[in-house]
């Protein structure tokens, strides 16, 4: 036993022993702000639970009990939920009789005895999560009647426990709470009806919801139907008490019932939803709180798979509804910065209640169609228009465009009216309803399309033209201009052409003198307009593209970067419009326009954002044979003008955030060009990347030293902050170009990246940002990935670094080296082999983090399960001999028990699968394929889950031995796992999919039926039917 072995088992020992207080010091070390002193306590930590478990949760239950520390208690439950929750870390069947005994009875103590509110909260979960696992099998007789005690006791906190633990045990396993569904009736019924606590109503509230949706059986439910009136009460005595945040609360729960069990409703329909409807029309109450009770309403109407048509049956509130919402449309004001904005995207003047009536409107009409829509809205829109204030006309125009979508049938039936009083208010006085008008035509146009266009054309398309002389109001005129690109997709040539010499005769005048916004609005639509007229548009190019060349050539500072990005596309669709014969004479001008302005623009403040653009047009040109006699050597002709000039100007750049922008855009024509860029460009690409770091770490150096200076302070502070931001995203840019630069050359690059070596690899160390370690780390993924063997010479190099960010604290860092670890096991072949121990060892920490499926880090966790089945895949046959030592106890706790609910004991008989499976003398390899099962389905990085899932099913069709267990023991958890990802969203490959469907069909047939059903039983109520629906069509 080595030194530093010793060491660890005398801290151990010291840590279980006798005096408390080590323990405690233990826990408190977990809750560090430092790394270090955290690392360490977790390591002793960790070696407790794989050598002594028994100590380390009567330990933490003790502190629980007994600690007169309010964080020392809350970090003890929240441990012991770890250690006691049914998954990767599940300590349960390790421990003995008498230490499952102590900690059943502790908990219970102490949800009696804890005072503090939070920690109760956390107590409650670890109770939950301990139940959910031990329950289905009888493993906590006391639980129920302690519960029921609590919930008829006089103490308040213990009823709000009781009803936390009932409302997360109905969610984890509802079917244990079947049997005392009489008793649970009752207490719901009592505490909901006479508590005069808020806390425990809203807790009651939510194990009542979460039951009710656990039931499958609707006599079951309808017991529960006496409770609604109590329910809504709760809502509506905390509104009375001034307690909108109880209330808030009560109705997200309320909201969550009428998504999933709508149906529950539907007896006391009328009461529920006139209670809401009377919440959404208090103006007294918070938005927030109107808000909600609006968004229940909407919800029964959206659940129509559930409960088709309930919401139809009550016209009188949908009457209501709608004219609360056209209501909350008026909260609008006539905010100056509307008129004068630069782009259409400037919402000045729209309230949080006019956002929401908009969408629900939408929504409202898409869910209820436009049988029930369209008479209420012929009801109350002509009110709305015929009143003086210009918020109402307002008001009815935003209506009608937002319920076209759903009610586009029925609007059809009464177009020439619905057509008539939108052109009506074209002519309105105010500039904000001529423009809700406009925007009601453009979307009719769209969603009323064609029969529109082509009944209406004669009327619409003049309106348009008009509105175009408005050059009072800008975003009047922008917005016409918009409206004739919707109207002109659903046209054909025939409809449009009478019209196009007074149409482009408007867009080119507002070419010519619009703000930037109309002339991008004038260039989309022209854009259209050719599209749509095809060679009818021949009359008009040579009026037009002179206009679209002096833009593009004139447009030539930051601010206008989107009108040459849309003077580009404009030209581009124009001469694909009129054709090769029209485009040819001026094809060879337009491309020398463009290779001009590309190096006439090196000289400006941003040559950047229009390259690409440039590039990209002149390859869509040859590809599409437009360029007359041009072939890819003028693409590339292009490309030498533009990377050279690019590089260049980044050699002469000053400004970081300029400097990132150039980058950016040099990344972009490389990846357009290709493999056209030769080899002297690449080189000067390499050098000038170079000189950015070797300047960047200047500037750095040099921000260092300003931090040191005597009249330092919080703003230079700030600022400093701010430039290592910016800098950081030139390093980012650096990164993107060295990835494309090897994808694109692969091996043929590696003499260069040698070059570059001395210049990344200190980006490495661990006195860098994250953000430079995660590009030096996804530089080196390339690498890896792209030039396979080649790149085999630099592992003794760069993968003892990647091991180490394996574990780094930031999950970005984590996430890319975990990646890198499965690329180098894939390619790795035998240099990779004497790794797998080790590899495995930091796979497992990742995996195992307590946090690992949180947001932040689940990127790193799906990448770390898939470099784990990359290992299974690709170095099986090194995994014991590797591991044998190093893995032992990290992890096969994976795999006991992987169903929840479902002893594997009980399959090992039950299952049959093909051929019977013998055991291997490789029980290690027995513990890290089915630790990688346990992983799946991955749901955050959809492209390695694609990828996982192929692997996974590639595996079940091979009849894997390791995969499917001893006697198939770990069937469930494939069919399980199957259900997930076939009832998800892109989790897989739409070949995958029909992989997995018809492997369970197999499964269907061959097994017997009762075999089938057990297998089943582990899938929740609604993966099942959603199951059988896959598997029946």
């Amino acid at each position: 036993m080595d030194e530093s072995t010793q060491l660890q088992q005398a801290q151990l020992a010291a840590v279980l022993g006798a005096d408390p207080s080590q323990f405690e010091t233990l826990i408190s070390s977990l809750m560090s702000s430092s790394n270090e002193t955290r690392s360490q306590a977790e390591l002793i930590f960790n070696l407790a639970k794989q050598h002594d478990p028994n100590s380390l949760c009567l330990k933490l239950a003790h502190l629980l009990q007994f600690s007169p520390h309010l964080d020392a208690r809350a970090m003890s439950a929240v441990l012991l939920r770890k250690l006691l929750t049914r998954d990767d870390s599940y300590l349960w069947p390790r421990l003995s009789p008498q230490t499952q005994s102590s900690l059943k009875s502790i908990l219970l103590a102490c949800l009696q005895q804890e005072s503090v509110k939070s920690n109760t909260k956390k107590l409650c979960d670890t109770v939950s999560e301990l139940a959910s696992g031990i329950l289905p099998d009888n493993g906590w007789p006391e639980l129920f009647p302690f519960m029921f005690q609590c919930v008829t006791s006089d103490s308040d906190k213990l009823q709000e426990s009781a009803f936390l633990i009932f409302a997360q045990l109905s969610q984890y396993i509802g079917e244990s709470l079947i049997p005392f569904i009489k008793e649970l009736h009752g207490v719901f019924l009592q505490r909901l009806g006479s508590s005069t606590n808020f806390d425990v109503k809203i807790a009651a509230l939510n194990a009542v919801i979460n039951f009710i949706q656990c039931l499958d059986n609707s006599s079951d439910r309808d017991r529960f139907q006496d409770l609604l009136p109590s329910m809504i009460r709760t809502l509506t005595e905390a509104l009375n008490n001034g307690n909108e945040a109880t209330a808030q609360e009560a109705l997200e729960l309320l909201i969550e019932l009428a998504g999933t069990e709508p149906r529950f409703l539907r007896r006391q329909l009328v009461d529920v939803v006139g209670s809401m409807l009377q919440i959404a029309e208090a103006e007294s109450l918070e938005e927030g709180t109107r808000h909600l009770a609006i968004e229940f309403v909407i919800t029964l109407a959206e659940a129509r798979e559930r409960a088709p048509g309930m919401m139809r049956k009550l016209p009188q509130f949908i009457s209501r509804l709608f004219g609360i919402l056209m209501t909350m449309l008026l909260d609008i004001e006539d905010d100056p910065a509307w008129h004068s904005a630069e782009n259409e995207d400037e919402d000045a003047g729209e309230t949080s209640n006019y956002s929401v009536g908009q969408e629900c409107l939408d929504r409202l009409a898409i869910s209820l169609g436009g049988n029930t829509i369209v008479p209420v809205a012929s009801e109350q829109l002509p009110a709305y228009l015929a009143a003086p204030e210009w918020q109402k006309h307002h008001a009815a125009l935003i209506a009608l465009a937002q319920i076209a979508e759903g009610c586009s049938k029925v609007m059809l039936k009464t177009l020439e009216q619905v057509v008539t009083m939108v052109l009506n208010s074209f002519y309105d006085p105010h500039p904000r309803v001529r423009w809700a008008a406009i925007n009601a035509i453009g979307q009719l146009s769209t969603d009323l399309g064609p029969d529109l266009q082509n009944q209406y054309h004669q009327r619409v398309l003049p309106a348009l033209a008009a509105a175009m002389d408005d050059f009072q109001n800008p975003r009047v005129q922008a917005h016409a201009a918009s409206a004739v690109l919707n109207f002109s997709e659903n046209c054909t040539p025939e409809i449009l052409t009478p019209y196009l010499d007074g149409v482009v005769s408007k867009l080119l005048v507002l070419l010519q003198n619009g703000k930037q916004m109309v002339q991008e609005g004038a260039l989309t639509a022209l854009a259209s307009v050719a599209d749509s007229s095809q060679e009818h548009f021949q009359k008009y190019y040579d009026a037009v593209m002179p206009y679209l060349k002096t833009i593009l050539v004139n447009a030539n500072d930051k601010a206008n970067r989107m009108l040459r990005a849309k003077s580009m596309e404009c030209i581009s669709l124009v001469g694909m419009a009129v054709g090769k014969e029209k485009f040819r004479d001026d094809a060879k001008q337009v491309m020398d326009v463009l290779m001009s302005l590309q190096v006439s623009q090196m000289e400006s403040d941003d040559p950047t954002t229009t390259m690409p653009e440039l590039l990209r047009s002149a390859k869509l040109a040859v590809e599409k044979g437009l360029a007359q006699g041009r072939n890819e050597s003028y693409v590339k002709q292009l490309s030498d003008y533009i990377i050279p000039a690019l590089v260049e100007a980044l050699h002469k750049e000053p400004d970081t955030e300029i400097c990132a922008s150039m980058l950016d855009a040099l990344n972009e024509c490389l990846q357009i060009s290709g493999v056209l860029v030769d080899e002297s460009q690449v080189r000067s690409v390499v050098d000038e990347i170079k000189l950015v770091i070797t300047a960047s770490s200047s500037r750095k150096r040099e921000r260092a030293e300003r931090a040191k200076a005597e009249d330092f302070d919080a703003e230079e502070g700030e600022l400093i902050k701010e430039e290592n931001e910016q800098e950081e995203e030139v390093f980012d840019q650096v990164g993107e170009i060295l990835g494309t630069l090897i994808k694109t050359f692969k091996a043929s690059f590696l003499p260069l990246f040698d070059e570059l070596s001395s210049y990344l690899t200190p980006m490495w160390g661990k006195d860098k940002t994250t953000e430079e370690r995660r590009i030096a780390i996804c530089i080196f993924d390339d690498v890896a990935e792209q030039c396979r063997e080649a790149a085999l010479k630099y592992y003794d190099t760069y993968l003892p670094f990647l091991l180490e960010a394996c574990n780094d604290e930031n999950p970005d860092v984590r996430q890319a080296a975990v990646y890198g670890l499965g690329v180098c096991a894939e390619f790795g072949g035998s240099v990779f082999k004497h790794l797998v121990g080790e590899a495995l060892s930091r796979l497992n920490v990742v995996i195992r983090h307590p946090n690992a499926k949180q947001p932040d880090n689940v990127m790193a966790y799906d990448n770390a399960v898939s470099a784990l089945g990359k290992i299974c895949q690709f170095h099986r046959d090194s995994i014991d001999s590797a591991q044998r030592v190093k893995t032992k106890g990290s992890f096969y706790w994976i795999i006991e028990n992987q169903c929840r609910g479902f002893p594997i004991g009980d399959l090992h008989l039950s299952l049959v699968f093909l051929p019977a499976f013998f055991l291997i003398d490789s029980c290690l390899v027995w513990q890290v394929v089915p630790a990688w099962l346990n992983c799946l389905p991955i749901t955050g990085d959809l492209i390695e889950a694609k990828a996982v899932h192929e692997q996974l099913c590639l595996m079940v069709e091979r009849s894997d031995r390791e995969l499917l267990g001893p006697n198939n023991q770990y069937l469930p958890k494939i069919v399980l796992v199957f259900a997930e990802v076939l009832c998800g969203k892109d989790l897989a490959t739409d070949k995958t999919l029909s992989r997995m469907a018809n492997l369970l069909r197999h499964l269907q047939q061959t097994l017997p039926p009762a075999t089938w059903a057990s297998t089943l039983s582990v899938l929740h109520p609604q993966q099942q039917m959603a199951l059988q629906s896959i598997l029946s069509s």
